[in-house]
């Protein structure tokens, strides 16, 4: 019983998380690509891969996650592990977030020196 209550919660804040940081993301990550890479067209292409890799890769993660949880006993568990979970996932976000904009930084750093 516990462990369904805790799946919810999970998937419910897990889910709005990675939808709207995924969102965010997309539309301000329109003009930072477009300020790297100068073609409108190539950055709302890459834009969009990025949105779906990040999806992807979150969506993933959440539903292996869930995989690994140990029988839940009491609701002091319940709101442990689920925050415990929460905060990977959006560990994880914030990880993917810092990667995508050094790597397109670096490949703008590249393009301009060639």
């Amino acid at each position: 019983m516990f462990n369904v209550v805790s799946y919810l919660i999970f998937l419910a804040a897990a889910s709005f998380i990675t939808i709207d940081v995924g969102r965010r993301c997309y539309q301000a990550g329109k003009f930072y690509l477009e300020y790297l890479i100068h073609d409108k067209h190539l950055c709302l292409t890459i834009n969009r891969i990025l949105l779906g890799c990040y999806y992807l890769i979150n969506l993933g993660y959440i539903a292996i996650s869930i995989t690994t949880w140990d029988r839940i006993s009491s609701l002091e568990q319940v709101f442990a592990i689920t925050a415990i979970r929460i905060g990977n996932i959006m560990l994880i976000l914030c990880v993917l977030h810092y990667i995508n904009i050094f790597t397109l930084y670096l490949l703008r750093k590249n393009l301009t020196i060639k």
